[in-house]
């Protein structure tokens, strides 16, 4: 069973349709000792890093996260949910993560159009079992305004946005996905069966 994390301030019902459409079951919840009940957990999430991780700290969802990470077992973080595995983003200040990934979250630079927004490619530099039946430079659909910037070879597949920034990211039993897999058609539900089949 897999259980989406409810923060208040995220895209829930879209992804957990998305597990649906891969035939996958899942619930959506922002109590502990229900998402315990789950054998992976997905943060998904849209909107203001700070913000989000207040919202985490209020619901006693931070400790639960990384102990549920550090006990080996499957987390995915989507978007915004992707950056907050991070040790610190400097969204709005500087903000602590939940620092499960070492690294950065970092505002795009002047020299692109920010947000990053629509259909872009991704780029396989390390395999893993996220990635099967995945195609080398497959089109997947991003809308953000800040990338990670790891300290750790964790990157699994990058996209070329002005320079190559992480697009998927992998440490031991944590993975992040920094497109939307639920808009991204056939790869995104892949993506999403994959993560479900570990």
């Amino acid at each position: 069973m897999i259980g989406i994390v409810d923060y208040h301030l995220n895209n829930l019902r879209s992804v957990q349709k998305a597990f649906e459409k891969a035939g996958m079951q899942s619930f959506i919840s922002d109590n502990v000792h229900e998402l315990q009940k789950a054998e992976k957990l997905v943060l998904p999430g849209v909107g203001a890093f700070g913000q989000a991780m207040e919202n985490i700290r209020k619901l006693g969802l931070e400790k639960f996260l990384k102990e549920h990470a550090q006990a080996g077992q499957p987390l995915l973080g989507i978007c915004l949910g992707m950056q907050l595995l991070f040790t610190k983003s400097y969204e709005l200040g500087e903000n602590d993560g939940l620092g499960l990934v070492k690294g950065e979250v970092k505002l795009f630079p002047a020299t692109v159009k920010v947000p990053h927004m629509g259909w872009n490619q991704i780029e396989i530099v390390q395999q893993s079992p996220i990635l099967k039946n995945v195609e080398e430079k497959s089109f997947v659909y991003f809308v953000h305004s800040y990338f990670v910037e790891p300290k750790e070879n964790v990157t699994l597949t990058r996209t070329e946005y002005g320079f190559q920034f992480s697009s998927i990211i992998q440490q031991k039993n944590i993975y992040g996905i920094q497109f939307h897999p639920e808009k991204s058609q056939t790869t995104g539900l892949q993506l999403l069966k994959n993560f479900s089949e570990l």
